[in-house]
């Protein structure tokens, strides 16, 4: 699998003599004081998105909504979309924005916390896109050691690793989310992979349905589709806080959720 040099691939880490020990996070979500020890041990670090904190869920009064409109419209909120009342939360968001330049707010609230994330990546780091992350603010965060990648490949210790950032279209409207085709389009690019790596999970029911939440998150059937097609070893994602199952074989390749590192703390953990 993998292993073809494409146009689209980065410069290789080479690991070390004895092999190649790589942590995997995803869903930051703010947690900056884990994610400056996630890369102990481990001769990379890989990010799969979703840097900011714009609303937690499970406690209510951290992230940049309840900064802004307090703890109270924040339960308000997430009681709305809990029960899939999506209107009624958009209805409630306008008003809570009305006066305010919703645009340059969340930019601000934003790029602080961008300071801060990017700051605690170690080196090296390979990141992608979540779906709640702005991308056009990253190049003015992304330090030395820290590469981007969205669409491209890098070799890490021999093994040929793809990234495909963003999510999908979906009634949250988050900052980053991709039309179908243009995400098709990235996955194509990326052809044969040893490791697949993306925020969202392939669309596979088990793995998109989140427990807590109790609704599915967007997967994609491209993702789906190029791990059936193109058989990669490992197909890595984030995106589904509490799944209904945290990994699954497809063919030949092992589909792994690495888990809420907002809520955890740890990194999942790759060896060969």
């Amino acid at each position: 699998m993998g292993g073809t040099k494409s146009g689209n691939e980065r410069t290789a880490h080479k690991g070390t003599k004895s092999g190649t020990r790589v942590h995997v996070v995803s869903d930051v979500h703010g947690n900056s004081e884990a994610l400056a020890r996630a890369g102990e041990g481990a001769d990379a670090l890989i990010c799969l998105g979703d840097l900011v904190l714009f609303l937690d869920y499970a406690d209510h009064s951290r992230g940049i909504f309840p900064d802004l409109f307090g703890v109270e419209n924040a339960d308000r909120i997430v009681a709305l979309r809990t029960e899939r009342r999506f209107e009624e939360a958009r209805a409630l968001g306008r008003e809570l924005w009305a006066g305010l330049d919703r645009e340059q707010v969340i930019e601000g609230a934003v790029r602080r916390q961008y300071e801060e994330m990017f700051a605690a990546f170690p080196t090296p780091t390979y990141a992608t896109y979540g779906n709640v992350d702005i991308p056009t603010l990253w190049p003015q965060y992304a330090r030395p050691g820290t590469t981007v990648l969205d669409g491209e490949r890098v070799e890490i210790g021999g093994r040929v690793f793809g990234f495909v950032g963003g999510g999908l279209p979906s009634p949250m409207r988050t900052p980053y989310e991709v039309d179908p085709e243009e995400y098709a389009a990235k996955i194509e690019a990326l052809g044969e992979v040893d490791v697949l790596c993306s925020h969202i999970p392939p669309e596979v029911p088990e793995l998109c349905y989140d427990t807590v939440a109790r609704r599915f998150e967007r997967g994609s059937a491209a993702l789906l589709d190029a791990i059936r097609k193109t058989r990669p070893r490992y197909a890595l994602f984030g995106h589904v806080h509490q799944p209904m199952a945290r990994r699954m074989r497809i063919g030949a390749t092992e589909c792994v959720n690495v888990g809420h590192f907002a809520a955890t703390g740890r990194p999942w953990a790759l060896e060969w």
